[in-house]
């Protein structure tokens, strides 16, 4: 039974206005990428709303909740409060929003970082984030494009982005990350895209 309702009403209780916006728009987008490429829209559809659930909780509640629920964080995840709202996003989707569905929580859980053999959902969500309605960085139009003919293609352009700016500001980079620009990178070399 879809519940995108439900979550919408729980969302616009716990995002800032900007935020619940932007989950909108991020399930458009990943609804749009999905039928491009073929998987599940309405799946795509619900995590690109629910995705940034956590979001706007201080960094220290969200810490707490995944402490209470078992959740174990790495070195760089424990030092990278950016990140925390990702992996909470996964526990609080299951525990709360009530979603088991391994595929979708994963795609909660690796929008931020990524990660290396991403599943078709991951990736939609993962682009449908840089690429959703309200973005108007330098070269979104350019990642746009990108997403629309091949999903590593994209993956590669805002991984590449998202490297350097951590490099030139001296930032933590998640493993993770390195390994999903990686692999991204290896599929196109190799002409297997997976989509």
């Amino acid at each position: 039974m879809n519940r995108n309702e439900e979550y919408k009403e729980a969302l616009k209780n716990r995002l800032t206005e900007n935020r619940y916006i932007h989950s909108l728009n991020v399930a458009d987008s990943a609804k749009e990428l999905a039928l491009i490429y073929g998987c599940d829209p309405e799946k795509a559809y619900t995590v690109g709303l629910v995705h940034d659930c956590c979001k706007d909780e201080p960094a220290g509640l969200q810490l707490s909740y995944m402490i209470e629920n078992g959740v174990e964080l790495s070195e760089y995840e424990l030092d990278v409060a950016k990140l925390y709202h990702a992996i909470c996003g996964r526990a609080y989707a299951e525990k709360v929003f009530g979603i088991t569905d391994e595929d979708m929580l994963n795609a909660i859980r690796y929008h931020t970082t990524g990660r290396k053999g991403m599943s078709l959902l991951e990736k939609v969500v993962f682009i449908a984030d840089f690429i959703s309605a309200e973005r108007d960085y330098d070269g979104v139009e350019v990642m746009r494009e990108k997403a629309k003919r091949s999903l590593d293609e994209a993956i590669v352009e805002g991984l590449g982005f998202t490297i350097k700016d951590l490099v030139d500001r001296d930032r933590i980079i998640h493993p993770d990350t390195v390994s999903a620009y990686n692999d991204a990178m290896f599929n196109l070399q190799n002409n297997k895209s997976g989509e």
